[in-house]
């Protein structure tokens, strides 16, 4: 395991290199530039266009421009510089990188908590009322975009009486330190963008554990253990859930690069202070740098998520050996 684990990471490096290229390419491929701004202004004189484009960098052959990109990433960890927050992408990404991953992953925790019971009990309930009200539920999720989710969810809360229904703190907690009334009302804000993230991923890993539960409960191994007389929980539990449940850690390892662009027209809606707004904004903007590093961070995470999905499959079934 651990032989297989470091070869995959080694495969990495020149996967992420290529993908670095296409990254960049990408990038450039899109019409105008960051200096366009300046160009519409009547303000700024073409000698200062020219200033600012040789400050940035923007003067150099391509080549150049990623060469002097990759050899920062991989010499000094700089991601380069984003020119329209005057301010170190790597900077720019680490301050939001903890509410973004911590969002991610209670979603993704509270998700499957309430996704793989549900699975399972309109598996085992198929034709029966619960299971149907259930998985039309989850057809409608599934077809609703998660900012529509938030803007109905804000527009409930303001009908009601709400106020502070953006962001993740009140105003008067946004900057101070933690305290159990600050904790508070992090949990009070909380819960709009844990439905409204999640809605669609809970629907989606239900009827994906319900298919697989569906087949699996078929499976010969399983009238096998219901022959010999075991209990119908065991046989529940010990074989079929845990056979079932396979197919959605592979599906764990994908939602990964989520943390970046899964959400970013929800976090926009909800003002949350996560890394997807930056993407769009850097596209908007065409900070490159930014815009490239984001790319390839969510590569990365893909890759990962590969890998950690794999190593949890090993894990999970014994069936599956890499050696």
């Amino acid at each position: 395991m651990l032989s297989y684990a470091l070869r995959r990471l080694l495969g990495m490096v020149p996967t992420l290199l290529l993908i670095s290229v296409v990254c960049f390419i990408v990038i450039q491929l899109q019409p105008g530039s960051f200096i366009d701004q300046y160009l519409d202004d009547p303000r700024v004189t073409p000698e200062t266009v020219a200033t600012i484009t040789r400050q940035l960098g923007l003067d150099q052959p391509l080549w150049v421009q990623y060469y002097s990109w990759i050899k920062g990433i991989v010499l000094h960890g700089d991601f380069g510089y984003s020119f329209a927050n005057g301010r170190p992408v790597a900077e720019l990404i680490w301050e939001r990188l903890g509410w973004t991953v911590f969002l991610a992953l209670l979603t993704l925790i509270v998700s499957w908590l309430i996704a793989i019971p549900l699975g399972i009990y309109t598996a085992l309930n198929r034709y029966g009322f619960g299971a149907t009200v259930t998985n039309f539920l989850g057809y409608i999720s599934l077809a609703t975009p998660d900012f529509l989710v938030a803007l109905l969810l804000i527009a409930l809360v303001l009908n009601m009486g709400g106020t502070n229904v953006g962001g993740l703190f009140s105003p008067q907690y946004i900057g101070e330190p933690w305290s159990m009334g600050k904790a508070l009302d992090l949990l009070g804000h909380l819960w709009i963008p844990m439905i409204a993230i999640g809605l669609e991923g809970v629907a989606g890993l239900m009827r994906q554990m319900r298919a697989s539960m569906l087949d699996v409960i078929h499976q010969d191994y399983v009238r096998t253990a219901r022959a010999k007389g075991l209990a119908g929980q065991t046989v529940l539990w010990r074989h079929a859930v845990r056979n079932a449940v396979n197919p959605l850690i592979s599906l764990a390892g994908l939602s990964l690069p989520t943390l970046i662009s899964g959400t970013i027209i929800a976090s926009i809606v909800l003002n949350l202070p996560t890394i997807g707004p930056y993407l769009y904004d850097s596209l908007l903007n065409k900070d490159q740098y930014v815009a490239m590093t984001l790319l390839l961070f969510s590569a990365l995470l893909l890759l990962i998520g590969n890998l950690l999905a794999d190593l949890a499959l090993a894990w999970a079934d014994p069936r599956i050996r890499f050696e």
